[in-house]
Protein backbone atom coordinates (compact mmCIF):
# COMPACT_ATOMS: atom_id res chain seq x y z
CA UNK A 1 0.00 0.00 0.00
CA UNK A 2 2.44 2.25 1.07
CA UNK A 3 4.05 1.98 -2.89
CA UNK A 4 0.74 2.60 -4.49
CA UNK A 5 0.45 5.54 -2.28
CA UNK A 6 3.91 6.92 -3.42
CA UNK A 7 2.68 6.36 -6.74
CA UNK A 8 -0.31 8.38 -6.57
CA UNK A 9 1.38 11.23 -4.48
CA UNK A 10 3.82 11.57 -7.75
CA UNK A 11 0.88 12.13 -10.20
CA UNK A 12 -1.19 13.81 -8.56
CA UNK A 13 1.64 16.65 -7.57
CA UNK A 14 2.53 16.35 -11.36
CA UNK A 15 -1.62 17.16 -12.39
CA UNK A 16 -3.76 17.49 -8.80
CA UNK A 17 -7.00 17.19 -11.39
CA UNK A 18 -6.74 13.74 -12.17
CA UNK A 19 -9.26 11.69 -10.95
CA UNK A 20 -8.99 8.29 -8.95
CA UNK A 21 -10.43 6.49 -12.52
CA UNK A 22 -7.68 7.97 -14.28
CA UNK A 23 -4.75 7.37 -11.63
CA UNK A 24 -6.50 3.57 -11.46
CA UNK A 25 -6.19 3.51 -14.80
CA UNK A 26 -2.57 4.59 -15.09
CA UNK A 27 -1.28 2.42 -12.15
CA UNK A 28 -2.97 -0.87 -13.12
CA UNK A 29 -5.07 -0.66 -10.54
CA UNK A 30 -8.72 -0.91 -8.81
CA UNK A 31 -10.52 2.39 -8.39
CA UNK A 32 -11.80 1.62 -5.15
CA UNK A 33 -7.99 1.49 -3.81
CA UNK A 34 -7.09 4.85 -5.21
CA UNK A 35 -10.30 6.07 -3.43
CA UNK A 36 -8.93 4.44 -0.36
CA UNK A 37 -5.29 5.58 -0.60
CA UNK A 38 -6.03 9.06 -1.00
CA UNK A 39 -8.85 9.10 1.60
CA UNK A 40 -6.12 8.01 4.24
CA UNK A 41 -3.49 10.38 2.75
CA UNK A 42 -5.90 13.18 3.10
CA UNK A 43 -6.83 12.06 6.88
CA UNK A 44 -3.35 11.89 7.73
CA UNK A 45 -2.67 15.24 6.64
CA UNK A 46 -0.25 13.58 3.15
CA UNK A 47 -2.13 15.41 0.84
CA UNK A 48 -2.51 18.91 2.70
CA UNK A 49 -4.31 20.65 -0.03
CA UNK A 50 -4.60 21.20 -4.15
CA UNK A 51 -3.63 23.75 -5.57
CA UNK A 52 -2.89 25.11 -9.31
CA UNK A 53 0.59 26.76 -9.68
CA UNK A 54 -0.07 29.98 -11.42
CA UNK A 55 2.28 32.39 -13.65
CA UNK A 56 1.31 35.21 -11.95
CA UNK A 57 3.03 37.56 -14.61
CA UNK A 58 0.45 36.88 -17.14
CA UNK A 59 -2.19 37.91 -14.80
CA UNK A 60 -3.21 41.40 -14.47
CA UNK A 61 -3.11 41.39 -10.78
CA UNK A 62 0.40 42.09 -9.91
CA UNK A 63 2.31 40.17 -6.80
CA UNK A 64 5.55 40.87 -5.42
CA UNK A 65 7.13 38.25 -3.60
CA UNK A 66 9.78 38.56 -0.78
CA UNK A 67 12.78 35.47 0.40
CA UNK A 68 13.44 36.89 4.04
CA UNK A 69 16.42 35.42 5.85
CA UNK A 70 15.88 35.79 9.53
CA UNK A 71 18.41 35.69 12.27
CA UNK A 72 16.56 34.30 15.52
CA UNK A 73 17.01 33.50 19.11
CA UNK A 74 15.36 30.01 19.74
CA UNK A 75 13.03 30.31 23.22
CA UNK A 76 13.92 28.12 26.06
CA UNK A 77 12.08 24.71 25.82
CA UNK A 78 10.33 25.33 21.91
CA UNK A 79 13.50 26.08 20.23
CA UNK A 80 12.19 27.53 16.79
CA UNK A 81 8.80 26.47 16.72
CA UNK A 82 7.49 29.27 18.64
CA UNK A 83 8.93 32.11 16.50
CA UNK A 84 8.26 30.06 13.45
CA UNK A 85 4.45 29.95 14.24
CA UNK A 86 4.26 33.37 15.28
CA UNK A 87 5.16 34.54 11.72
CA UNK A 88 3.23 31.85 9.81
CA UNK A 89 0.27 33.03 10.86
CA UNK A 90 0.54 36.69 9.36
CA UNK A 91 -1.44 36.43 5.84
CA UNK A 92 1.32 37.67 3.73
CA UNK A 93 3.58 34.93 4.72
CA UNK A 94 3.21 32.06 2.23
CA UNK A 95 5.81 29.43 3.67
CA UNK A 96 8.35 29.43 6.81
CA UNK A 97 11.47 27.53 6.36
CA UNK A 98 14.30 26.14 8.99
CA UNK A 99 17.00 26.44 7.30
CA UNK A 100 20.57 25.61 8.16
CA UNK A 101 23.56 27.66 7.43
CA UNK A 102 23.68 31.80 7.87
CA UNK A 103 20.58 31.98 8.78
CA UNK A 104 17.81 30.36 10.92
CA UNK A 105 14.16 30.67 9.16
CA UNK A 106 13.26 31.43 4.96
CA UNK A 107 10.15 33.15 5.45
CA UNK A 108 8.04 34.04 1.62
CA UNK A 109 6.32 36.77 2.15
CA UNK A 110 3.66 38.45 -0.73
CA UNK A 111 2.07 41.94 -1.18
CA UNK A 112 0.92 44.00 -3.58
CA UNK A 113 3.68 46.27 -3.93
CA UNK A 114 7.35 46.95 -2.33
CA UNK A 115 6.21 48.95 0.26
CA UNK A 116 3.63 46.54 1.95
CA UNK A 117 6.34 43.90 2.05
CA UNK A 118 8.72 46.40 3.58
CA UNK A 119 6.16 47.42 5.22
CA UNK A 120 5.46 44.02 6.96
CA UNK A 121 9.35 43.20 7.31
CA UNK A 122 9.69 46.43 9.38
CA UNK A 123 6.32 46.63 11.11
CA UNK A 124 5.57 43.02 11.89
CA UNK A 125 8.52 40.49 11.50
CA UNK A 126 11.47 42.62 12.48
CA UNK A 127 9.94 43.99 16.10
CA UNK A 128 9.26 39.77 17.04
CA UNK A 129 11.86 39.60 20.29
CA UNK A 130 13.60 37.17 19.56
CA UNK A 131 14.50 38.25 15.77
CA UNK A 132 18.29 39.50 15.20
CA UNK A 133 17.90 40.29 12.16
CA UNK A 134 16.13 40.18 8.27
CA UNK A 135 17.55 40.50 5.05
CA UNK A 136 15.06 40.58 2.68
CA UNK A 137 15.31 39.77 -1.57
CA UNK A 138 12.87 40.37 -3.75
CA UNK A 139 12.08 38.26 -6.27
CA UNK A 140 12.36 39.66 -10.27
CA UNK A 141 11.14 36.73 -12.51
CA UNK A 142 10.30 33.72 -11.87
CA UNK A 143 11.70 31.26 -14.41
CA UNK A 144 10.50 27.51 -12.74
CA UNK A 145 8.40 26.93 -9.48
CA UNK A 146 7.35 23.40 -8.62
CA UNK A 147 9.07 21.88 -11.48
CA UNK A 148 6.99 23.91 -13.71
CA UNK A 149 9.15 25.93 -16.47
CA UNK A 150 7.07 29.35 -16.67
CA UNK A 151 8.64 30.50 -19.50
CA UNK A 152 8.30 28.84 -23.07
CA UNK A 153 11.33 27.82 -24.56
CA UNK A 154 11.80 28.33 -28.55
CA UNK A 155 13.62 25.98 -30.52
CA UNK A 156 16.94 27.51 -32.54
CA UNK A 157 15.90 26.38 -35.73
CA UNK A 158 19.30 27.98 -37.61
CA UNK A 159 20.99 25.38 -40.11
CA UNK A 160 24.61 24.52 -38.20
CA UNK A 161 27.53 25.76 -40.28
CA UNK A 162 30.82 23.87 -39.80
CA UNK A 163 33.91 25.27 -41.66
Amino acid sequence: MVELKNEILKLLKEDARRGPDLIATMLNVEQADVIRAIDEMEKDHVIVKYAAVVNWSKVSEEKVTALIEVQITPERGRGFEGIAERIYLYPQVKSVYLMSGDYDLLVEVEGSTLRDVASFVSNKLSPIDSVLSTKTFFILKKYKQDGIIFEEHEDDHRLPISP
